[in-house]
């Protein structure tokens, strides 16, 4: 599974770990991916979406749509 997401297409960071001894190892910040299940009244069903927990609170403040609208897609993109 590709770890960049379908709908913000945000992807990893990378790093460094460093140890007590300062010895430096290569790593990776992953995103906190929730899936979720969200009700679309437009389609009348739902929808399961993997979404960042940041993304997810924006979601559920303005609504999936609206979300979709400022990313730039569609809710057809999603089905």
């Amino acid at each position: 599974m590709a770890s960049k997401r379908r709908i913000t297409t945000r992807k990893p960071q990378f790093g460094k770990a460093r140890s007590h001894a300062f010895n430096t190892t290569n790593r990776q910040f992953k995103l906190n991916i929730q899936s979720k299940r969200i009700y679309i009244p437009e389609l009348k069903r739902f929808v399961r979406v993997q979404l960042s927990a940041n993304e997810l609170k924006t979601v559920d403040k303005i609504g999936l749509p609206t979300f979709l609208k400022r990313q730039g897609r569609s809710i057809q993109e999603l089905l």
